[in-house]
């Protein structure tokens, strides 16, 4: 388990990111992380949650978003890490080993580092340090006040890093890989002057004058035009040294392998200032190539200074080296588009696209489903970074996903060779040798070369430059994981914008006035759209030539999902278009399993969800949803947990319109069959709905749960699931399984009672009583009725439980009945009637013997217990409890074995046998705060404390109602 603070704020496990949902919760995570092991008072959170006046409900939602936190953290094993969110009065404290958190180990890290001797070993640490960074501190958090300035301080001890790192370099003589690692922070933040005179000083030391120069003039205006003021003692003193031709420390030291041309000086020529780096030489170092090259042609560089050939004698004795003037060379070589117009936000990706761009000839993958923005983004980065290039920016479509086809590999190699200025007639008639010529010359470049809409890593390793001061920068719809592992590409992923950043394109387009003016229709616009910058961009295109319609007139159309792809289309571009692009490349199989995913009824799928829609079997379907992960149609939300975005999911659902109903009504089945088997693991014996539909079609596999937490775990992760299925079987008229889909989530019902199941119970009544079946409406009443026992609600309750014992008797479900009596006798006692109550209790009894079903007996015996110990008749109640606790094995029904101890410890209390009382009830607040079954805690230590003040019972009691009132 590791916890992330440096990049996006998150819960490493062995299975995956745990899935943290809202940015509050994050917020909240951040907070906690920030002040690992000490306590953190509501009050401060509730700084960090919110920047201006907190919503009266504020402790509510802190202590909800507490409650989901500690809910994951269990569940992930935190406990065997030594992790533990506790709450200490009026904070919470979130206690974990330092190590396992990224900040510590990064400042452990550089305290080691700097405490070296041999600057080797210093920069291996400081790398290490730098590695655990992965974005910008406290991404996906918001950014509350105290967020903000906590995610600034790590952002300096950050940068401070690199230029330490930077100044280990240096004193290894490497000042080239200095200048690599600190030109991409320069770029990142144009005003800090240590960054730039840090870089002035690297690449002057590393025979790169010209560049230094041009970096400092760059910033100097910067910080005229931004700011208003002049370079700091930092600048001035890294100009000065410049001018003056000092040799600084260290500049004796540069090797050949640092030297500007990858060469040593002694065999190439003196050091070249930037653009001089004979760019022409092919492989073997002949200047071939730039023979035929007509006087005036523009090329991709400035041609170097005279005398620099590669038969130059050895090197010229150091001397400072004269500033060349910028008139009259020729412009490098810029084939890029022009940048995208209205792009918003995306500051995170664009800061990890700069870091990906850092190093020795990176190549940098940016990777998204269609529409998402990946070739503005691409273009947004280049534009900003033009000055970083100055040997040229190339750019070719690779249409990888048109109808028109990929181009030719040669003839994109032409263009680029032609740009480099190359004559037409020495470009080389195979792809082969083209792109030999493209290696070598590039290979002393510094050259931005963006490849867009690649769809094979096959078509990218030719076009990739040779040069290690060369950045390649690759937009796919498809993840290409054989570009990662052949050519170490970093992958950038896109992922939809956030609402406030899809308002703002909006904004872009048609005016901030008019999106002002409908901030709520705006932002329902976004989301509708998906956060889908195309969808946006779309919609904008719509609106802007309609300046009449309003945006909420056009969210009012787009909330039909029958026609909204339809209004998310324009001319010859939509999302239509650019989904089919994609859909067309993929295989049969892959399309089929895409198209029955548009008919789930669900948020999520896993395997086994998949195969019962497309019917086929989980390993089938696996393979189909990898395909479609790669492809970025579907998305891997956790290990084994995926989720289609909803314009996908409507486009899907229009391949095959027809399977629709074959689609969900296997779903459906597959549910059923899975809810019957986490519900007999989770209490075996204790069936309520064992009768399956007639026409049901059991799947090709069903998941297996190896105990009752993994089946509790899955009903319990897929509540909101199961409850869609079930309204979507009742709508489809499939009323059958409605009803039990939900009732099979019984064990949870019991398990958390008080976690609001009316409504869904409401709808299983309605499906069974439109069947008109007396088993499936008898079932229903029994738990419907009990849970509204359990919530007060006893005068609904009785009414509903008084026609269900009849119910059962028509259906000639004798189990269903007893079950029926045990639950209304429930409510009779709550309600005075305990004489009643005592004798439905006991027919329910003698029922389930004759059924010969121990676990009905069990749960009848143990109503009656207590019912027996109510009525003063504690002899009755021990012996009723003996009898239940014969019936079962005693790992099975904790939750039932928990209230028959409370029971049985408190007819002990009443004999007066207060210490055997006191051990029963503390052995059943033990089991009970073990299996996490809070209700049975706090019903037994509640006993515990009318007899006994033990601070130790009182603490446990209020930490177990705190659970409660949390998860509920």
């Amino acid at each position: 388990m590791e916890f992330r603070l440096l990049g996006t704020v998150s819960v490493d496990t062995f299975t995956g990111p745990l899935p943290l949902g809202p940015a509050k919760r994050r917020s909240l995570l951040a907070a906690l992380l920030l002040s690992a092991n000490t306590p953190v008072s509501i009050a401060r959170l509730t700084d960090s949650l919110w920047d201006d006046t907190p919503p009266l409900h504020a402790r509510s939602v802190i202590q909800g978003h507490v409650s989901r936190l500690r809910a994951l953290l269990v569940g992930a094993d935190a406990e065997a890490y030594g992790v533990e969110l506790v709450t200490l009065g009026d904070a919470y404290v979130l206690r974990l080993p330092e190590t396992l958190l990224d900040a510590q180990r990064f400042e452990e890290l550089l305290t080691l580092a700097r405490g070296q001797r041999s600057p080797a070993d210093a920069v291996l640490m400081f790398k290490e340090a730098l590695s655990l960074w992965q974005g910008p501190a406290l991404s996906g958090a918001f950014a509350g006040r105290p967020l903000q300035a906590a995610a600034h301080s790590l952002e300096e001890s950050r940068l401070a890093t690199v230029e330490q790192m930077a100044r280990a370099y240096a004193a290894l003589g490497e000042h080239n890989r200095a200048a690599a690692v600190l030109r991409a922070e320069a770029v990142a933040h144009p005003m800090r002057e240590s960054l730039a005179a840090a870089l002035m000083t690297a690449l002057y030391r590393a025979g790169r004058q010209s560049e230094a120069l041009d970096w400092f003039h760059r910033t100097r205006r910067l910080l005229a035009d931004e700011l208003g003021i002049d370079p700091g003692h930092e600048l001035a003193d890294a100009y000065a040294l410049i001018l003056r031709g000092d040799p600084g420390p260290d500049a004796g030291r540069e090797s050949g392998r640092n030297a500007p041309d990858g060469q040593g000086t002694a065999a190439r020529g003196p050091a070249r200032p930037s653009g001089g780096h004979g760019g022409g030489h092919d492989a073997s170092g002949n200047a071939a190539a730039r023979a035929d090259m007509p006087t005036g042609t523009a090329t991709a560089e400035p041609p170097g200074p005279p005398g620099d050939r590669g038969d130059a004698p050895g090197p010229a004795p150091h001397r400072p080296l004269p500033v060349p003037s910028l008139a009259g060379e020729p412009h490098p070589t810029d084939l890029l588009p022009r940048a995208p117009r209205g792009f918003q936000g995306r500051s995170a990706e664009l800061a990890a696209l700069t870091r990906a761009a850092a190093g020795e000839a990176p190549v940098c993958l940016v990777t998204g489903p269609a529409g998402v923005g990946k070739t503005a983004l691409a273009l947004q980065w280049a534009h900003r970074n033009a000055a970083a290039f100055p040997d040229g920016r190339l750019f070719a479509d690779l249409r990888g996903f048109s109808d028109t086809g990929e181009p030719a590999l040669i003839e994109v190699l032409r263009e680029f060779l032609l740009a480099l200025g190359v004559a037409p007639r020495r470009v080389p008639e195979s792809a082969a040798a083209a792109a030999a010529l493209f290696r070598s010359l590039t290979d002393r470049r510094r050259l931005l070369v963006v490849l867009d809409n690649a769809r094979h890593s096959a078509t990218v390793r030719p076009l990739l430059p040779g040069g290690t001061d060369c950045v390649t920068l690759v937009t796919s719809r498809h993840r290409l994981e054989g570009l990662i592992a052949s050519d170490a590409a970093r992958p950038v992923p896109l992922d939809v914008l956030e609402p406030p950043d899809g308002t703002a394109l909006l904004a872009g387009v048609l005016g901030e006035d008019r999106v002002l003016a409908e901030p709520v229709a705006a932002r329902r616009l976004a989301e509708l759209c998906g956060g889908l910058p195309l969808a946006l961009r779309v919609t904008a295109a719509r609106l802007a030539g309609r300046p009449n319609w309003t945006l909420a007139g056009l969210a009012d159309e787009l909330a039909d999902e029958r026609s909204r792809l339809t209004y998310l289309d324009v001319d010859d571009t939509g999302v239509s278009a650019a989904l089919r692009l994609t859909v067309q490349q993929l295989p049969r199989d892959a399309v089929h399993q895409l198209a029955r995913l548009g008919h789930h009824p669900g948020s999520h799928f896993d395997p086994y969800t998949a195969a019962a829609l497309a019917g086929t079997d989980p390993v089938v379907a696996t393979a189909a949803l990898e395909r479609l992960a790669a492809a970025h149609l579907v998305t891997e939300a956790a290990p084994g947990r995926w989720v289609l975005h909803d314009l996908v999911r409507l486009y899907a659902r229009g391949l095959e319109p027809e399977g629709g109903p074959e689609a969900l009504t296997g779903v459906l089945d597959h549910y059923i069959a899975t809810a019957l088997a986490a519900a007999d693991t989770a209490e075996p014996g204790g069936e309520p709905c064992f009768v399956l539909p007639e026409d049901y079609r059991r799947p090709v596999a069903v998941r297996d749960f190896v105990d009752r937490a993994t089946a509790m775990h899955w009903l319990a992760a897929e509540r909101d699931d199961l409850a869609l299925a079930a309204d979507a079987a009742r709508t489809a008229g499939l009323h059958d399984r409605a009803w039990r889909i939900i009732l099979l989530q019984w064990p949870q019902v019991v398990w958390r009672v008080r976690d609001n199941w009316s409504p869904l119970l409401e709808l299983a009544l309605d499906s069974a009583r439109a069947q008109d079946d007396a088993y499936a409406e008898s079932r229903v009443l029994n738990l419907l009725g009990w849970v509204l026992t359990e919530e007060g609600r006893a005068a609904e309750a009785i009414a509903l439980l008084e026609r269900s014992p009849a119910l059962a008797r028509q259906a000639g479900d004798r189990l269903g009945e007893a079950t029926a009596l045990i639950n209304l006798a429930v409510v009779q006692a709550e309600q005075g009637e305990l004489d009643t109550a005592l004798e439905d209790c006991g027919r329910a009894v003698g029922l389930a013997r004759e059924e010969q079903d121990a676990h009905t007996e069990m749960l009848a015996l143990q109503h009656l217990a207590r019912m027996q110990l109510t009525a003063n008749r504690p002899h009755e109640a021990l012996a009723s409890v003996r009898t239940a606790l014969d019936l079962g094995p005693e790992h099975e029904e904790i939750a039932r074995r928990v209230l028959l101890l409370t029971t049985s410890g408190e007819a002990r209390l009443s004999l007066g046998e207060e210490n055997e009382g006191i051990l029963l009830l503390d052995r059943a607040a033990g089991e009970a705060e073990r299996a996490g079954y809070d209700e049975g805690a706090v019903r037994a230590l509640q006993a515990l404390l009318r007899v006994t003040a033990e601070p130790e019972y009182r603490k446990r009691y209020e930490e177990a109602v705190r659970r409660l009132t949390d998860d509920g």
